[in-house]
């Protein structure tokens, strides 16, 4: 009844909030508020944090923005064909701020784990992911980077490896509650040194960022540099992520809050289990079919060869 890394199966999860909720909505259930702490930061409650916005610092695009994408990628499929699924290389770039873990400093072994986290996130979709090579760096400015700083623009300039093929990964200390940020694919061709996923270096499997602390901030971060939106991307209104097979949702999902239905007048209770919404790592467990095609799509128009 679980996948690897501990995790509930979705229909171990309904079956669980079946027996202990009862007739009763999770969304009706008052969340309790109590104080949620992250790497020495704390919030009134698991909610606020999610609401300060503090966890995916990934921009959300216009609506202009998206269909200028979308159009792009229609014109290319129409001369090339998409991929399914493949292989991508990755870059890790540990910086740190000294030696040992408490200062980012993180064991080949966690960074290992993450890649097989990455692989059995991806493993329905098609995609897999190929660990290239470890770099470290000491450097306390830009272990502090958060995005759209200089900070990060020198760490990126100096450490980036590959082509828009290869995923660079670079685990830092963003602080204030930031999990990670990623570059989408569309991104690459105005600006390939900012290519690539920053994540927190605690919330890599093993790491003390809890309940953030089994990879899955890098697989939510990853989903974004292949094309992919929040599941509550534009809320209640179409055109949403531009997945049809992830039900609307009109905010993002704390915890694990089964039966959540925040767009009632829509098919589908919210997609809480979706590694694109905010639940907890151990409550996220699946990528759509939709999202593997949406995934397909912008690799091959914005990535493959390139």
């Amino acid at each position: 009844m679980k996948l690897s890394g501990g995790k509930w199966t979705v229909a171990a999860c309904l079956l669980f909030a079946s027996l202990t909720l009862g007739q009763v909505k999770a969304q009706d259930v008052a969340e309790p508020e109590t104080p949620f702490v992250l790497e020495g930061r704390v919030w009134a409650s698991k909610r606020a944090f999610i609401e300060s916005g503090m966890r995916c610092g990934t921009p959300n695009p216009t609506l202009d923005e998206i269909a200028d994408i979308d159009s792009v990628v229609r014109k290319r499929l129409l001369v090339s064909p998409s991929v399914n699924g493949g292989t991508i290389n990755v870059y890790v770039h540990v910086i740190n701020r000294g030696t040992g873990i408490e200062n980012g400093d993180v064991p080949d072994s966690q960074i290992r784990e993450q890649i097989k986290v990455l692989n059995d996130a991806y493993a329905s979709t098609g995609w897999s992911f190929n660990l290239a090579s470890i770099d470290r760096t000491t450097n306390a400015r830009w272990f502090d980077m958060q995005p759209g700083t200089l900070a990060e623009r020198q760490a990126k300039k100096a450490l980036r490896k590959g082509t828009a093929e290869d995923l660079n990964l670079y685990t830092a200390n963003p602080g204030g509650g930031l999990l990670g940020w990623a570059t989408f694919p569309w991104s690459y061709e105005g600006n390939p040194d900012l290519d690539g996923v920053v994540v927190l270096y605690s919330s890599l499997p093993g790491g003390t960022a809890a309940p953030y602390n089994e990879g899955d901030t890098a697989t939510h971060e990853v989903g974004h540099w292949m094309g992919l939106f929040h599941t509550f991307q534009g809320g209640c209104q179409a055109p949403g992520d531009r997945v049809d097979d992830t039900p609307y949702e009109r905010s993002a999902a704390s915890g694990c809050p089964v039966g959540r239905n925040s767009c009632p007048m829509k098919p589908g209770d919210d997609p809480i289990f979706n590694f694109m919404d905010y639940s907890d790592d151990a409550c996220m467990v699946e990528f759509t079919g939709g999202q593997t095609v949406r995934m397909n799509e912008s690799f091959t128009t914005y990535r493959q060869g390139k």
